[in-house]
């Protein structure tokens, strides 16, 4: 994979090597080595965790929309 993955890209490989490391049938240089792409892949998901909230946050601190007045009809005496 080139570049950096997305979210749900991370997320998903993510939980493959939990699923290989948690089956116990991996040797001891593949765990090491799917130990630090896990770790990767963590950083690179709360890293996008991170900016969505920071994001969210940024948002929530904005004023709300000002609701658009119409006119009102004049009336006559």
């Amino acid at each position: 994979m080139t570049g950096t993955p997305s979210f749900d890209e991370a997320r998903a490989e993510l939980e493959a090597i939990v699923r290989q490391l948690e089956g116990g049938t991996v040797e001891l240089d593949e765990l090491l080595k799917l130990w630090e792409r896990g770790e990767e892949l963590y950083r690179v998901c709360a890293a996008k965790l991170d900016a969505a909230e920071g994001r969210i946050e940024e948002l929530a601190l904005r004023e709300p929309p000002q609701p658009e007045t119409e006119p009102q009809p004049e009336t006559e005496p």
